[in-house]
């Protein structure tokens, strides 16, 4: 058994390999430095600092959202032909954490320039970052191992773990002391990541994504060099179907920044009675918490789930599982819907609509998001594994530009009307991904 055999078979109790819980706190401290500037940047751009109105911050939020999704092609494509995976996680992580502490020099610089270069240099490192990370993770597993969904679960969960810290830490810094404190705190998280991953990389992952797939000694390059067969060809179109409809969940998932977070800066009581403190008044940027904390919650359960109705012959084929992730948002913005009625008939609602909104878009998210990753790592050939987990992330780069699209029309539509649109299409999706199982599952070749 070679180096990196041994590396994939040192596993946990749990049955998954240590480096999976090491790429898990790399991946913890990279979303901390995303989301917890996230949390602030609508917010931050129609302060008056900034000085946009929330249709001009809506537009801008989407491309950026988008582009963030987009550059994962290239930055996948040059990991799998010049860079290597490895390489290319380290120059995505200097890249966004210079971002971050670009924004928070918004006071030593104009302003607008400041958020100009930050948000570049934040989707450029991201384009390294994302891919690589995500299909080294698949590299840690045997083609067709059961354990390949849960432990993108449990990736996810990384995920989503730093994205619930994050408002809590970088929003209240910037909401209540300093925008600069906000985002420089987001790079602060990034360099932690990175100092992590430096020390311990070659610990838990060996030569695992070292060097770029032209250049890997231990593949064989007279596979990588064979055309594309009609089943690698098939494989790809259930690739590319998946991302027609994830574009879609993101779309609408991806309210979260804008819309939503308008909703509940605008239309919810967010005062809530402490003990000692008395009457406070929860941050807006604190609700981009709430889905974070419902991974944490509930994706070691997802991840036990799929493993034991595996063994059991029992899993939802991945389509299906698109199909129920879609179904599930769809019932979350029936919810908020419902709740945007009461806020325009007896002004504003309580906080616990939009709780109820997030936890059916958080089960939602569990069975597309991770599931999306984990497919691309079965389906994807060895040869374009960066390049085609480039395009699922691409998903997110049409749906966050149709997400600012939607956001943007915030105050010239009817605010019931605004959300019942991802509310029917979410569940019409849901229907149609639902009718093409058969089709999808004879493009997938056997793979589960």
């Amino acid at each position: 058994m070679d180096a990196d055999a041994v590396i994939k078979h040192n596993v946990t109790k749990q049955g998954h390999p240590k480096a999976l819980y090491m790429l898990f706190m790399v991946e913890m401290w990279e979303r901390f430095n995303y989301y917890g500037m996230r949390a602030l940047l609508a917010l931050f751009m129609i302060s008056t600092i900034i000085g946009f109105s929330k249709s001009t911050t809506s537009e801008i939020y989407g491309w950026f959202t988008a582009l963030v999704y987009l550059t994962p092609v290239f930055g996948g494509y040059l990991a799998d032909k010049y860079i290597g995976k490895r390489h290319s996680i380290t120059i995505g992580a200097l890249l966004m954490a210079c971002g971050q502490f670009t924004l928070a020099s918004y006071d030593m610089i104009p302003a607008r320039l400041a958020l100009c270069i930050g948000l570049v240099l934040i989707i450029l490192g991201n384009g390294f970052f994302k891919p690589n990370i995500s299909s080294i993770v698949g590299e840690l597993y045997e083609p067709n191992d059961p354990r390949r969904d849960g432990g993108f679960t449990i990736f996810y969960m990384g995920i989503n773990l730093g994205a619930f810290f994050a408002p809590f830490v970088c929003g209240f810094l910037g909401e209540r002391i300093a925008w600069k404190y906000g985002f420089a705190s987001a790079g602060v998280g990034m360099l932690i990541g990175l100092v992590w991953y430096l020390l311990t990389q070659k610990k838990y992952l060996g030569n695992i994504g070292m060097l770029p797939v032209s250049k890997d000694t231990s593949v064989n390059h007279d596979e990588l060099n064979k055309p594309l067969t009609k089943e690698d060809w098939d494989k790809i179109k259930a690739i590319f179907t998946f991302v027609f409809f994830a574009v879609f969940f993101f779309a609408f998932f991806e309210q979260a920044g804008t819309s939503l977070t308008f909703f509940a800066e605008e239309a919810t009581d967010r005062w809530i009675t402490l003990p000692f403190i008395g009457r406070w008044q929860v941050p807006t940027s604190y609700f981009q918490a709430v889905n974070p904390v419902f991974i944490v919650l509930l994706a070691p359960y997802f991840s036990k789930m799929w493993i034991h109705l595996a063994h059991k012959g029992k899993e939802p084929s991945i389509p299906n599982k698109f199909g129920w992730g879609l179904f599930l948002q769809g019932c979350g913005f029936l919810i908020i819907t419902i709740a945007a009625s009461l806020f325009l008939k007896s002004g504003p609602v309580g906080m616990l609509w939009i709780v109820a909104l997030y936890l059916f878009c958080t089960l939602g998210e569990l069975c597309l998001s991770p599931v999306g990753l984990s497919m691309v790592t079965k389906l994807a050939p060895a040869k374009f594994m960066s390049l085609l987990m480039g395009v699922w992330l691409m998903s997110s780069f049409f749906g966050n530009l149709l997400a600012g699209w939607l956001a943007s029309y915030y105050e010239s539509w009817k605010i019931t009307t605004l959300f019942s649109v991802p509310a029917v299409l979410s569940i019409c999706f849901a229907i149609v991904m639902w009718l093409m199982v058969k089709k999808v599952k004879y493009w997938m070749h056997g793979v589960k």
